[in-house]
């Protein structure tokens, strides 16, 4: 029996680019000794993305289609890909052909060899500015300083994953989500192939900066508690300063040193410190929201249609 791969592909906008990701990917994945499905999932899409995507598979039975019923988000779109996946094992690209379809083969190849991840590690970055490089490539190397789980630096969400890890994720049901973290988080047998990441083929990134900071900001909140520990020992250390400058001032006076008076630099104390203590509370309102958004156990998403899709 020929084992069967599920493409996992999030949309959102990408009208320009979905005639020639469908093309790239149906080229790869046909005529092999394997049969696959590919699972667009149309994230809240504006544009005439999901009437391309719906030509496209009544013309073929591989190709499959999940509407969102409103942009639910990259990260959730990829889980609920995952979530109505079929195959032996479950492969993640993005649709602007940055991540080449190609690659999706040697990932086979690790997969047919006992992995149960296999995850493309970015060699080079074509086609992006030194300051997105530069703030990539500092956001990894932090995000593996502070967390407690290993995830491997420079990799996107382009990975392969085994049924058995699908099926774990699968009852992960945390609402921020950072899938190649819990990839990381549940472990198996991983290993990683490299490539080069190719200049997006059409449009725009649907990864501005504000939200590639939301992105950082959930991997950080849902894999370490290191900022929360950091809160408290600069706690400590501003208590210590302030104890020190205390007693600084007590042996000057029992000397009989004149100090020099004045608001300036108790103006600059306050400051100092009304920052740490608000940026500390900042830092908590982070995790207490995110225990907030737990608590309300609403779905990850809505789905308001599906096309070839098997009830």
């Amino acid at each position: 029996m020929k084992k069967l791969y599920s493409l996992v592909i999030p949309l959102y906008n990408e009208e320009q680019v979905i005639h020639e990701c469908i093309k790239r990917v149906t080229d790869v994945m046909k005529d092999k000794d394997f049969d696959y499905e590919v699972i667009f999932v149309n994230d809240g899409s504006k544009d005439a993305t999901e009437t391309i995507v719906k030509q496209y598979c009544a013309e073929d039975a591989h190709l499959k289609l999940i509407s969102f019923s409103r942009n639910f988000g990259h990260q959730t779109a990829i889980t609920a890909g995952m979530d109505h996946s079929a195959g032996d094992a479950v492969i993640v690209m993005d649709a602007d052909l940055q991540d080449p379809p190609e690659v999706v083969l040697q990932m086979i190849e690790k997969y047919e060899e006992g992995y149960d991840v296999v995850y493309a590690v970015r060699s080079k970055r074509k086609g992006e500015t030194f300051f997105k490089k530069f703030t990539a490539k500092v956001f990894y190397r932090f995000l593996k300083s502070m967390c407690e789980v290993d995830i491997p630096v420079d990799t996107g969400d382009f990975r392969l994953i085994s049924r058995q890890v699908c099926d774990v994720l699968k009852g992960l049901t945390e609402r921020n989500r950072y899938v190649r973290g819990l990839v990381s988080w549940v472990g198996f047998k991983q290993t990683g192939i490299y490539y080069e990441r190719e200049e997006r083929f059409a449009g725009e990134t649907k990864y501005p900066l504000k939200k590639m900071l939301k992105l950082s900001m959930d991997g950080i909140t849902s894999f370490s508690t290191k900022p929360l520990k950091l809160t408290k020992w600069i706690g400590l250390v501003t208590t210590a300063s302030g104890f020190i400058y205390l007693l600084v001032v007590i042996i000057q006076r029992l000397m009989g040193i004149r100090l020099q008076n004045g608001w300036i630099p108790a103006v600059i104390a306050i400051l100092i410190v009304g920052g740490i203590q608000l940026i500390m509370s900042g830092i908590n309102g982070e995790y207490i929201a995110r225990i907030f958004d737990e608590s309300k156990n609403r779905p990850l998403y809505i789905i308001r249609e599906k096309v070839n899709m098997d009830e």
